[in-house]
């Protein structure tokens, strides 16, 4: 473990709840700046870009790892959770980044891996090495079944058994991810006292809380239970269908109970630094409002969830307000944060097939996600309406595409790197070779190019984001909707006795709805959806452009 800085950092802030509709920007450290030119971003990078971060008018980044890891999950192998993987700097550069983020107003999230490590983490090396050793009991082991097999049906996201044989121990090890990623044992103390003490260090240094990887998938269970099939007509959201994995229910593998005794006491430790927050991402494809509500029960565990629920393909305004409605009513006292993309998913304009009509949709659908109730997380390049890009199978680094490939390209085509300039082939991004291609059609929608044009779907964003901030019902409000025709989707943010208006068209053509019986309502102007993009009011009808949306404070009476 490295030093600690010379004088230990504990951020202060007048609103504790400062996460409650703060916007989130997340930075996927290898694809956002390379500032040594290896083709491979890294935290020196981050820092440099962080003036332009600052001027989207965000909150706060989350920062996917950067610990020591063999990186065959790019980081989410860590091999050493307290300090920096040498590709992307040194704890120094780190708390360099701290240090100007905080100088900006912006504060800082990481990506803890607490239900699994690399299996070249020295916890791991020790344990599997004997039956007796002061580690055995760190990782979750098994005896094989009689004939040899694995001890349950458990599946592995990234494909076949979650169990992989270790023949030193002669027992199998859990992983429900690659075979190097073997899972922690919750269940013992020790384990739970060690991944504390990790959040304790990054604490210390000066984060602002942690965004949770695979939060639910903390604990097994120990009688080791078989899952049983899934049902073939439930929805699924957190894998693709040609993985096998969507045919179980994840009873037995995931969502145990005792996560929630052990999220109690990470948000103990939370509360003894003040203005931090902890996001978890909570993937599960049942009982999702009731799982949510508890992992986030206030004051008690995590302070938001992260859903997927808006990862569907396409979805329709009937299909946001289902899902939105749903969650907002089964929250009870928790907290939702909403995104549209990320590292994992494709990305929201190619997966709800406007790729052709980018600059008019990507601005809707950022001021979708931050509307809603909740905390958006907004993923880089969003904001210039990037489209997935089409990696070839010989360029593919991602080691879940590869095993799906054709049916399934992997993360790639999301990860690919930032465009800033559109004036040579690094993009901005590098002066070597990307460790992923630049899309021909990113660098046409790079940084400075949009930047240079007025009415660029960056240019929109950041009018958008620098306008909510002062718009308090948007930011921390109630949420009720409103009887709209789709594809128009209409609800009221309350905070105080300040009523704002919403209604969006999440198609491409002009669309109408009533506001009949809200009363009064004054256009709000300065959010960047006016003219063709927005709406207009003849009485008590509302008339929405293709992809417009429309803004109005509802006056007292």
């Amino acid at each position: 473990m490295t030093d600690m800085p010379t004088e230990t950092i504990v951020p202060t802030g007048a609103d504790p709840d400062w996460w409650r509709g703060a916007v989130i920007y997340q930075i996927y450290p290898r694809s956002f700046q390379d500032s040594n030119g290896d083709g491979i971003g890294d935290l020196a990078g981050i820092v440099d870009r962080l003036d332009y971060v600052a001027s989207l008018g965000v909150d706060a980044i989350w920062l996917s790892p950067f610990f020591t890891s063999p990186m065959l999950d790019f980081g989410y192998d860590v091999a050493d959770y307290c300090d920096v993987d040498p590709m992307f700097g040194t704890l120094a550069d780190f708390d360099r980044l701290i240090a100007r983020a905080r100088s900006l107003g912006i504060r800082v999230i990481i990506d803890l891996v607490l239900s699994h490590t690399s299996d070249r983490h020295p916890w791991f090396v020790e344990s599997r090495s004997s039956r007796d050793n002061a580690y055995a009991d760190w990782y979750v082991w098994a005896d094989p079944k009689p004939d040899g097999t694995p001890p349950t049906n458990w599946l592995s996201i990234f494909g076949g058994s979650s169990w992989e044989w270790e023949s030193g121990r002669q027992q199998y090890f859990l992983h429900n991810f690659l075979t190097t990623q073997p899972d922690l044992n919750l269940h013992n103390p020790a384990v739970q006292t060690a991944v504390l003490d990790v959040a304790r260090f990054w604490l210390d240094r000066g984060v602002s809380g942690f965004r949770l990887d695979t939060v639910n998938f903390y604990f097994h269970d120990r009688d080791l239970r078989d899952n049983p099939p899934a049902n073939p007509a439930d929805p699924v959201t957190t894998v693709p269908r040609s993985n096998p994995y969507s045919r179980q229910l994840h009873l037995y593998d995931k969502n145990r109970p005792e996560n929630l005794a052990f999220l109690e006491r990470l948000r103990a430790l939370l509360n003894a630094y003040p203005d931090t927050t902890s996001v978890g991402e909570l993937g599960t494809d049942h009982d999702v409002y009731p799982m949510t509500a508890a992992y986030t029960e206030a004051g008690k565990r995590i302070h938001m969830a992260y859903s997927f629920e808006l990862f569907g393909t396409d979805l329709s305004a009937n299909d946001i307000r289902r899902i939105a409605e749903g969650m907002d009513r089964g929250l009870e006292t928790g907290w939702v944060s909403w995104a549209l993309s990320n590292h994992d998913v494709t990305r929201v304009v190619s997966r709800w097939g406007h790729v052709g009509d980018a600059e008019r949709f990507a601005p809707l659908a950022l001021a979708l996600v931050t509307s809603l109730r909740g905390t958006p997380s907004i993923y880089q390049g969003e904001e210039l309406g990037l489209a997935e890009a089409d990696v070839p199978f010989e360029l593919l680094q991602d080691p879940y595409g590869k095993r799906f490939w054709p049916t399934y390209k992997g993360r790639d085509g999301c990860r690919t790197p930032m465009p800033w300039r559109s004036d040579n082939a690094g993009g901005g991004f590098t002066t070597g070779t990307p460790w992923l291609p630049l899309s021909g059609d990113h660098l046409a929608r790079s940084v400075d190019a949009e930047t240079a044009a007025p009415g660029s779907v960056l240019n929109r964003v950041r009018a958008f984001l620098h306008w909510r901030r002062g718009q308090r019902a948007l930011v921390k409000g109630t949420m009720r909707f409103i009887d709209a025709p789709d594809p128009v989707l209409a609800f009221v943010r309350q905070g105080g006795l300040d009523q704002v208006f919403v209604a969006l068209n999440v198609s491409g053509h002009p669309a109408t709805t009533s506001v009949a019986g809200l009363g009064r309502i004054a256009p709000l102007s300065g959010h960047g959806f006016e003219g063709a993009s927005g709406g207009q009011l003849d009485g008590a009808t509302l008339r929405l452009g293709g992809f417009g949306a429309f803004f109005g404070r509802i006056e007292q009476g």
